[in-house]
């Protein structure tokens, strides 16, 4: 018996020595080189980077990873405890790794013959995270797991490591951590979050997508009663909790917002410098805090403007047709695809809706439409803009006169929904259609360059490309006031006359090509005072103006004044043939309503990295550009340009503005760019393939009503302002005629702004012995 006892001693000791020697080669082997746990010290995930408006929306988050790092105070007791009942129960118990969970998951591991489970406790998952997130998962990867997290444990408090664990746990729809959970979500910061709500985001590290808020609510409901239970059973609530909190409603946002959908164009531009600037890996992961100067309430009133403006200038293009017609027997599917789709969107007043014509009438005058389970009525009156597009024909010269000119059964057309009919099952309906035209609206302050909106397109979603700052289109007229500005400097006066007569040029001495400017309305006026050449923005005055005072002079003053793109150095850049972009002219003007100085734009106030210490900061970069005298009496042209000129829509705002329209030949460009003090604002509009838009679509008609829309809500609340007028400029009291100094003998008279020592000095004599004007050396006529 001893024999055998000896002998059973020596089998167990000798096992017992073989597995530890087991055990210490595979400690030895799998715990060589591994990672350095110190890191964990300075925890600097990838976070986003966030860009605000100047009144305080987030407009725009870049990420690679949708975090945002929250201290452990910022955490609700609650919400740590869910994660800790329903993820480690003996979190605050063990020293990183717990043999009851481990030995459960090996059983169950076991019995299916492949790992199932890891029981893993809450520093493992860190660890797994933060350490080992490359490593395939094997028992190698498990044991190198268990190793690190005995020495986190050693080496950091609980509270360090549920601090890296509610910052790095991933939680479903890219969101990572629980404060960017909770916006997912919920729309709050973590700290504001119930019990309820707590329980839900601790459920989800399981299968985020399995229990997704947004997609299986039934599924999140009953993992919420689960770790509720949990923190029941582990008496971090009582039973009265637990039933209040499975009460409670629980909101889940409607979907995950995008705040970049705020002001797409603005945030991507402001995305493209951050990524010019600071590189990638710093813009998606860095954490950055940006401050543009967007104002949010005029960003979006800038939208709202332009979205409105190219849908009726797009109407007075004409009618391009149906979307669709449909035979009668796909009418029925069409029919439940829309039900589907009303289901999730119906229909309300203003929304805009994809019907079938049911019926037309001419008797009634009318169009019955059906979408999904509703009708709808479309009278005539809503669709007599719907022509055949005719750019030779303006669009008041044709209306629809029966609604069987435009539609027929079975057509698939676009409506908007303006009300309920008479009868109330059925809605009021008017005639739609996606617009194809383009534009871009800018606004800035004078003062400062900081750019308040900016819109570069119609809609983002269908192209990105930025009008507002990547284009460049020709500003026709637009361009003129830089022209007359310069020649003020040359010692023209806004009562020299130019004789409006045909003029014969070459662009190139080179060129036997004759050129033959001509303005609008093809017609000349003879004898014409500089301030009306201006205001009625005539063309062949202009291209001699530009022949007197050099064609280099004008492109010294264009660079003096902001424009940076490449300028024609010939006779056609009176008529504003080199492209720009709607930023560059909007700058110009800015310095006649800035009392000569230049200020460039600025989109962006500061920039914090993710410690808050301030990487950028820009305040505006003023300097002189033209003569404060120049800026003030070509402001004072410009007003007059709206109250008899062209620019003459723009008197609705009723306030004092300055401003001028531009259009380029066959209609390509409409342009309007005007300023009241402080605030200027550049509309362009236009297609992108440069075709021509319809008949009388000038500046005046195409864009002056988008600058109007928009400056009138921007305005609305500002007090009415007047231009300041600056020493060194007087007021006369002219002949709008001739030039010369009112008299008792004048028709129409206005106060014009000069230069002091430039003003009229004669008075207007009887009409018998009438001189025409103050001619001076600039009085020529350039017929030959």
């Amino acid at each position: 018996m001893k024999k055998i006892f000896r002998f059973a001693v020596w089998v167990i000791a000798i096992i017992f020595l073989f597995g530890a020697a087991t055990v210490a080669v595979l400690w030895y082997l799998w715990s060589s080189n591994l990672p350095y746990i110190g890191a964990l010290k300075e925890y600097n995930p990838p976070i986003i980077t966030e860009i605000y408006s100047a009144d305080g929306q987030v407009i725009g988050r870049f990420w690679n990873e949708k975090r945002i790092v929250v201290s452990l105070d910022q955490v609700p007791k609650h919400l740590i405890h869910a994660f800790v009942a329903a993820e480690d129960a003996r979190f605050f118990e063990h020293e990183g790794v717990d043999i009851q969970s481990i030995f459960r998951a090996f059983m169950k591991n076991l019995m299916a013959g492949k790992i199932e489970q890891g029981g893993s406790t809450i520093t493992q998952q860190v660890t797994r995270s933060l350490l080992l997130k490359n490593l395939k998962r094997t028992y190698k990867r498990k044991a190198r797991e268990a190793m690190l997290s005995l020495q986190i444990e050693k080496s950091f408090s609980k509270d360090k490591i549920l601090f890296l664990y509610l910052n790095q746990i991933y939680l479903g729809h890219s969101a990572y951590g629980v404060e960017a959970a909770a916006h997912t979500y919920f729309d709050k910061n973590a700290k504001d979050l119930s019990l309820a709500e707590s329980a839900i985001l601790a459920g989800l590290p399981k299968a985020p997508s399995k229990y997704s808020p947004f997609l299986h609510f039934d599924r999140v409901r009953a993992r919420q009663r689960y770790v509720l239970e949990r923190m029941r059973e582990e008496d971090y609530i009582t039973k009265d909790q637990e039933d209040e909190a499975l009460k409670s409603e629980v909101v889940i946002k409607g979907k995950d917002e995008n705040p970049f959908e705020k002001a797409p164009y603005f945030t991507e531009y402001v995305r493209r410098y951050l990524e010019k600037e600071y590189g990638r890996d710093l813009l998606y992961s860095g954490g950055l805090k940006v401050y543009t100067a967007m104002i949010s309430d005029m960003q979006q009133s800038a939208q709202t403007a332009l979205k409105k403006g190219l849908r009726e200038l797009d109407k007075r293009e004409g009618y391009r047709g149906p979307l669709r017609s449909l035979f009668p027997e796909e009418i029925e599917s069409f029919q439940e695809e829309n039900e589907k789709n009303q289901m999730t969107n119906p229909p309300e007043i203003g929304s805009f809706i994809e019907g079938v014509v049911e019926e037309v009438d001419d008797k009634e005058e009318e169009v019955t439409v059906i979408f999904g389970g509703e009708t709808g009525l479309l009278p005539l009156s809503e669709m007599q803009w719907a022509r055949k597009p005719n750019p030779e024909v303006p669009y008041y010269a044709v209306k629809v006169k029966t609604p069987s000119e435009v539609l027929n059964k079975g057509d698939v057309i676009l409506c908007r929904i303006k009300g309920k009919a008479d009868n109330p099952h059925f809605w009021m309906l008017s005639l739609e259609q996606e617009p194809e035209v383009q534009g871009a609206i800018l606004a800035m302050e004078a003062k400062t360059g900081k750019v308040r909106a900016m819109v570069g397109g119609r809609d983002f979603s269908v192209s990105q490309f930025d009008r507002a700052t990547q284009a460049r289109r020709q500003p026709g007229s637009a361009f003129k006031p830089l022209i007359y500005a310069t020649a003020l400097d040359q010692g023209m006066t806004p009562v020299s006359i130019i004789i409006d007569a045909p003029y014969v040029s070459s662009l190139d001495p080179h060129d036997e090509d004759i050129w033959k400017p001509k303005n609008y309305a093809e017609k000349f006026f003879g004898p014409t005072l500089f301030r009306n050449a201006l205001i009625k923005s005539r063309n062949v005055i202009t291209v001699k103006i530009l022949k007197t005072i050099g064609v280099h002079n004008v492109i010294d003053y264009a660079r003096r004044m902001g424009i940076e793109s490449d300028l024609s150095p010939d006779l056609s850049l009176a008529l504003g043939s080199s492209g720009l972009s709607l930023a560059e002219i909007t700058t110009v003007y800015s310095v006649f309503d800035n009392d000569g100085m230049l200020v460039e734009p600025l989109f962006i106030d500061r920039i914090e990295d993710r410690s808050g210490q301030i990487i950028e900061e820009n305040q505006p970069l003023l300097k002189e550009s033209i003569p404060r005298d120049t800026a003030y009496v070509m402001t004072n042209l410009l007003e007059a340009v709206i109250k008899v000129g062209t620019g003459w829509r723009a008197k609705a705002l009723q306030r004092p503005a300055a401003g001028k329209t531009g259009t380029t030949n066959d209609l390509r460009d409409a342009w309007f760019i005007g300023f009241t003090p402080g605030l200027v604002t550049g509309v362009w509009v236009g297609y992108d393939d440069r075709k021509s838009m319809g008949k009388g679509e000038t500046g005046s008609r195409a864009a002056c009503p988008i600058w109007l829309d928009f400056m009138s809500e921007a305005l609305k609340d500002q007090p009415i302002e007047d231009f300041l007028t600056p020493e060194g400029v007087v007021f006369a009291k002219i002949d709008a005629e001739s030039g010369l100094l009112a008299s008792p003998y004048s028709g129409q008279t206005v106060f014009q702004a000069f230069k002091k020592g430039t003003e009229p000095t004669e008075y207007t004599p009887k009409p018998e012995a009438a001189k025409s004007g103050r001619f001076s050396q600039f009085d020529m006529d350039f017929s030959q």
